[in-house]
């Protein structure tokens, strides 16, 4: 059985929330659940799924302001690197020197703080967490390579279509996202689907050969 898989912009910026889940035992893991929790839910409803860990890729403010909302309806763990705790909890100060209309509840604690990689299960398939820091300093990417289908990796804004992400915002490093992207993203199968935080998805191959960052 495939793996149960769909993306979708959230938030005012637009930000990737995407759910892939087990298809035998229907727990999903939620990738940066970054805003309009209502439809996060109604997607997980659509799908007949069960989040049981909502996994950031960063801790910028347009990735995490569903998180409580959600983890609150269905009891999921919240995993964040350790090294963007700093920015999840200080969500009311990123709005302000962003300018982002925002006047709500932080999101609640890391239920688990990752601190290097590690695979994370969701039902009988896992997720590789790739720390991949530079756009901020616990950025990480979720590797899955499901048996006899194309691997897919959620790149958060790191990676993007013929693009990387900004390193001018809190702890960012222009030289940090290049060094993670070419030792750790281009190593991965040519073929392997990328869906960036923000955009339309692209491959491995494709911006190995065609990135103008390098």
């Amino acid at each position: 059985m495939s793996l149960i898989r769909e993306s979708f912009p959230v938030g005012l910026l637009g930000c990737t929330c995407t759910i892939v889940a087990c298809p035998e035992t229907k727990q999903a893991l939620v990738v940066d659940p970054g805003d309009d929790a209502a439809d996060i839910l109604a997607a997980l409803d659509r799908l007949g799924v069960q989040a049981t860990t909502l996994i950031h890729t960063h801790a910028h403010i347009d990735h995490v302001l569903a998180t409580g909302a959600v983890a609150a309806r269905t009891g999921a763990d919240i995993v964040l690197h350790r090294d963007d705790r700093w920015l999840y909890d200080n969500v009311d100060l990123q709005a302000r020197v962003l300018g982002l209309p925002w006047s709500g509840e932080p999101p609640p604690a890391p239920t688990r703080e990752l601190a290097g990689d590690v695979a994370l299960p969701f039902g009988r398939r896992e997720a590789h967490a790739l720390c991949t820091p530079g756009h901020t300093p616990g950025s990480v990417c979720f590797f899955i390579q499901p048996a006899g289908e194309t691997p897919i990796l959620m790149a958060g804004d790191t990676l993007f279509r013929r693009s990387i992400g900004r390193t001018d915002l809190w702890g960012g490093s222009f030289e940090q996202i290049q060094t993670s992207i070419r030792d750790r993203l281009f190593t991965l199968p040519d073929e392997t689907i990328v869906i960036p935080g923000h955009g339309p998805p692209t491959t491995i191959a494709e911006e190995r050969e065609e990135n103008p960052f390098f």
